[in-house]
């Protein structure tokens, strides 16, 4: 059992040393403020203060983790062992010069998305604002790689401290914005969109696509959801999420209504192959009630208890929207990544659960970061199709190196082949090969 001396307990401190033992190292734990205790503990420990204790390993606090106020911060980034490191420490018996608790909880609380920033034209906290953006450590899993480093300092001062092997786990997930391109979408909207394709797009061969589709001649563009229950068929260990989107029809809100039969059916034959979460409206970032009526709209055609969530746009405002989602008993959201860029928004893969800044206190909703969206890829960075598996596999590795989940973003949309998408399903494919050659490679090293 790992014993840890601090010189006091605090809320942050205590869900700061949680996730770092529990979630990420996977390692038990004790705490203690009595010197003697620790002083008589056989076995791996550490002090975590202003003074080293003994010959036991040392990190040297900042003041962060034992505050309760939201201030300024000075995180003040230096390199590190080919790691970005935040708020360094100046003592030389602590075993590094910075304090990867206090850095680990700037993270993972989100703490720069309650001070004072710019927000873009959906109202959300772009990545461009964020310290990891500006310093270029965005695709590090910098938490997880903080961790790996306080168990190395244990692992060289005791033999018999041994960190548990992670398998490395792959969550993939699908939001569906709009089920269908043609179908079931009402005589009105039809007829708007035929104005569309012949007015602004002055597209003639895109009407003879709809009445096609809409004739039961060709099968509906966006309807990918049997080919991608086919691609997960070959590998059953990865995890599977769908995420549709249950709103009324508005400017950004554009689903099938939720009382089309046929939609309904769909939604209960994907929830027989995978997991099913709430996707929350746009319009519920303005209006939290909303997600009461949505999340009772899936819970009536599933007939079951919803209680996940992705934010449609991922519109997410820290504490109001997470707030939200426990008021209605969600507890679990997997909104934890940027629409702008790729990467670890708060510096990890690894589920957490969400520290509520305003109150000091941990909740009990779990977060699920992301770090890579098909949307991001296309529309913000332009990457063509192989420039994006490209990027998909660099964060793979990164996943791999640290040890973490990698979990992914994509849209039934950008599955269909068309409308610029041609390529995305190789794209796609290709993904979850590498990650599942990744699987087996490190399967064998570790059986070995």
């Amino acid at each position: 059992m790992l014993l840890i001396h601090v010189p006091r307990l605090t809320n942050r401190l205590g869900y700061t040393l949680n996730v770092i033992f529990r979630n990420i190292l996977r390692v038990d734990f004790q705490i203690t403020a009595d010197i003697k205790l620790f002083n008589s503990h056989i076995g791996p420990k550490f002090s975590y203060g202003s003074q080293k204790i003994g010959d036991a390993p040392f990190v040297r606090c900042c003041d962060l983790l034992f505050e309760t106020s939201i201030e300024d911060q000075t995180p003040k980034p230096f390199s590190f062992n080919d790691t970005i490191a935040l708020f360094p420490v100046y003592n030389q018996a602590s075993a590094f010069p910075f304090d990867p608790f206090a850095a680990s909880f700037y993270c993972i609380s989100r703490y720069e998305e309650y001070l004072p920033h710019f927000n873009d034209t959906h109202g959300r906290f772009p990545a461009t604002e964020s310290l990891a953006f500006k310093e270029k450590f965005l695709n590090q899993a910098v938490v997880d790689r903080w961790a790996l480093m306080i168990a190395q300092m244990l692992g060289d001062s005791f033999e018999e401290f041994e960190i548990p092997v992670h398998p490395f786990d792959v969550e993939d997930s699908i939001d569906i914005d709009a089920a269908y391109c043609y179908r079931h979408k009402g005589f009105l909207r039809t007829l708007t969109g035929v104005g569309r394709d012949l007015f602004a797009n002055h597209d003639i061969e895109l009407v003879r696509k709809r009445f096609k589709v809409l004739t039961h001649k060709a099968p509906d563009p966006f309807d990918s959801f049997d080919y991608i229950l086919d691609v997960h068929k070959r590998y059953p260990w990865m995890k599977l999420k769908f995420f549709p989107l249950m709103a009324d029809y508005n400017v950004n809100d554009k689903p099938i209504s939720y009382q089309n039969s046929e939609f309904r059916l769909l939604l209960q034959h994907l929830g027989d192959y995978a997991k099913m979460g709430l996707h929350a409206s746009y319009a519920s970032h303005d209006n939290t009630s909303l997600i009461t009526t949505e999340k009772e709209r899936l819970e009536a055609v599933l007939h079951r208890r919803t209680v996940r969530n992705r934010y449609h746009f991922l519109r997410l405002s820290l504490p109001k929207s997470y707030n939200a989602l426990m008021d209605n008993g969600i507890l679990h959201d997997y909104t934890m990544g940027y629409a702008d860029e790729t990467g670890f928004r708060a510096g990890t893969g690894t589920p957490y659960h969400f520290f509520d800044l305003e109150s000091d206190c941990e909740t009990p909703l779990t977060i699920h970061p992301f770090v890579a969206m098909d949307s991001t890829f296309y529309f913000y960075k332009k990457y063509t199709a192989k420039q994006a598996e490209t990027a998909y596999k660099q964060l793979i590795d990164e996943c791999k190196l640290v040890g973490c989940r990698l979990s992914l973003l994509w849209h039934n949309q950008s599955l269909c082949e068309e409308f610029g998408w041609k390529g995305w399903r190789e794209v796609y494919e290709n993904v979850l090969a590498y990650a599942d050659e990744v699987r087996k490679k490190d399967r064998q090293s570790n059986n070995q």
